[in-house]
């Protein structure tokens, strides 16, 4: 049980020592990785920057301890550091002490939210966000960021609180455009993509900072209108618990939440596509354990929400990280740099870190995916579009959820409209399919077989019933027996089960014999509870539909040897 809730206790006395140069190796390199993003994630979220590289100092160790993925890296996440910066801007007051224990406020919630879902095991909430919800949030998350980000390439202020208004605000601005800041902007960002390219894995972001600060410092550009980072305060956080305000946390709470459900998506999601190169298991119950717990200590070390990325881990992977190890190595190297290196980065122009987010996001618009979806299930592309559009209108904190509810009253629509198959015999087998799909299937004189593929739920059972008796009303002279096939219909609820009892009835008033064959045990306890089983006689298991087609033959029309000669079987 204690490895279970501690997966650190199963791997740490396994710990090889082959394991040490690699963790080592991909610590540093994750460091390196870490500090540029975190700094400008920070900005993103709109708090200093020493708070974004908390979350990897404090996070990065208690993942290691809890978490159950080997390289899964945790740290401050783009979407949700734009998440904190639109969101707190409002319940901040305008105060910068405020918007600090906002913050950490709200990864403290997080926390709490994510370790009750832990125990209550709430895990299989993830379902309820689709990837594809996630493509079309991604993508609406990747243009809202890079939209806030643009202006600082340019060196105009920008402004705005909603997509549309930040690019209108850009547009007009861009007369005032620093040509130098542009430049040197434009000229990191092509180095940091085209290092990515010769160099896959390697931390490119931390040679381009080191680059131009050295160049900000050792040159006048610094006179040319640049925004710097300024004087990061050294030495490690201190741990207390966030003030907050009573009246505010129904607020904060929503805010937790939209974390909490993006955190746990985007960790989860990244985590599994690590397992599948290393052939791993991810228990995505530990990972809310993990997950709250990472952000407690974040919150008590005054830093804000943070979640397992994809680009991080990547990182973390692909440097040749074998265990958790890396992340505490990662951990201790930020320390050493908080304690003795935040002066070296005063220096560091704002609009690298501009580019930094840019490069780190540009993989979040998968066009790939918009036109595979569009191509294979246009609903799964209209699901993504509108977490797309609802992004950019209504921003992230909403974006998600609605583009979550768009999909789940999709889902109701299908499923309250199933498709209803008529079904005929395979030639020659004592199979039966559809016959609209299969044209030279055999129909059998005198019955009408029909399947349902969905369950048999309260908002469906109209339109089946609707669509049955239609097809009953065109046959309904020479209709001799109805079977329905259940195999496909692993549940029904009551209002389905009284379906079934009216449709019973219904037919026996027109003289017409009701059959039920192939019911899931499910189905026919209720049935049995409806007290419904009896007017079919005992619905059993063993029966199939080709066994209740024989005997609804030799009751009703005609005798099973009559029936076989007229539609011989390569099967009995």
């Amino acid at each position: 049980m204690w490895k279970k809730v501690f997966p650190i206790l199963e791997w740490l006395p396994n710990y090889s020592k082959s394991f040490l140069k690699a963790d080592l190796i991909s610590g540093f390199t994750l460091t390196a990785y870490a500090i540029p993003v975190s700094l400008a994630y920070a900005s993103l979220a709109g708090l200093p920057a020493q708070y974004g590289i908390y979350g990897y100092l404090i996070g990065g160790i208690l993942y290691a301890i809890f978490g159950s993925s080997k390289q899964l890296a945790v740290g401050p996440t783009s979407a949700i550091s734009i998440l904190i910066g639109t969101a707190i801007a409002a319940l901040s007051e305008g105060d910068a002490q405020r918007w600090v224990d906002v913050a950490s406020v709200t990864a403290l919630l997080f926390a709490g939210m994510s370790i009750t879902a832990y125990f209550f095991k709430l895990s299989s909430l993830i379902n309820f966000i689709s990837e594809t919800v996630l493509v079309g949030f991604k993508a609406g998350a990747a243009l809202t960021i890079g939209l806030t980000q643009i202006p600082k390439l340019f060196g105009v202020p920008g402004g705005g609180h909603n997509f549309a208004e930040r690019a209108k605000i850009l547009l007009f601005q861009l007369p005032d455009t620093n040509i130098v800041i542009l430049i040197f902007g434009v000229t990191a960002f092509l180095l940091m993509i085209g290092g990515e390219k010769i160099f896959p894995g390697k931390p490119i972001a931390i040679i381009v900072v080191i680059l131009a600060t050295l160049v900000m410092t050792f040159t006048s550009l610094g006179a040319m209108g640049f925004n710097t980072v300024g004087i990061i305060p050294s030495g490690l956080p201190e741990f207390y618990f966030p003030s907050f305000r009573t009246e505010n946390l129904g607020n904060d709470a929503t805010l937790a939440f939209a974390c909490f459900l993006l955190a746990f998506i985007e960790s989860v999601s990244a985590a599994k596509t690590l397992a599948k190169k290393t052939g791993q298991e991810i228990d995505v119950r530990q990972e809310l354990l993990a997950l709250g717990m990472a952000n407690m200590g974040t919150a008590l070390g005054h830093g804000y929400p943070i979640s397992g990325g994809l680009s991080q881990s990547a990182v973390n992977e692909k440097a040749g990280a074998k265990t958790p190890m890396s992340l505490v190595f990662a951990s201790i190297t930020i320390a050493v740099c908080l304690l003795f290196f935040t002066s070296l980065l005063k220096n560091l122009p704002t609009v690298i870190l501009a580019a930094v987010v840019i490069v780190a996001i540009k993989g979040l618009v998968d066009f790939k995916e918009f036109k595979r979806m569009w191509k294979i299930n246009k609903n799964d592309f209209l699901i993504a579009l509108c977490a797309l559009v609802s992004v950019l209108m209504f921003g992230i904190l909403y974006g998600v959820v609605i583009g979550a509810f768009f999909s789940l009253i999709l889902i109701i629509k299908i499923v309250s409209t199933p498709h209803v198959a008529f079904l005929g015999r395979i030639p020659g087998t004592n199979r039966y399919s559809d016959i609209v799909r299969h044209p030279d299937n055999e129909s059998i004189p005198g019955v009408l077989l029909f399947r349902i593929e969905s369950p048999l739920l309260y908002f469906n059972v109209n339109n089946i019933h609707k669509t049955i008796w239609t097809k009953i009303h065109t046959e309904e002279a020479n209709l001799k027996v109805v079977i329905l096939d259940l195999s496909t219909s692993a549940y029904i609820d009551s209002s389905g089960a009284r379906f079934i009892k009216s449709l019973y009835m219904e037919l026996k008033v027109r003289g017409i014999s009701f059959r039920i064959a192939e019911a899931h045990s499910e189905v026919r306890d209720i049935l049995r509870v409806e007290e419904i089983e009896h007017l079919f006689g005992h619905v059993g298991r063993r029966d199939s539909l080709h066994d209740i087609i024989n005997v609804a033959m030799e009751t009703h029309l005609m005798t099973v040897d009559a029936y076989q000669k007229e539609f011989p079987a390569k099967t009995t």
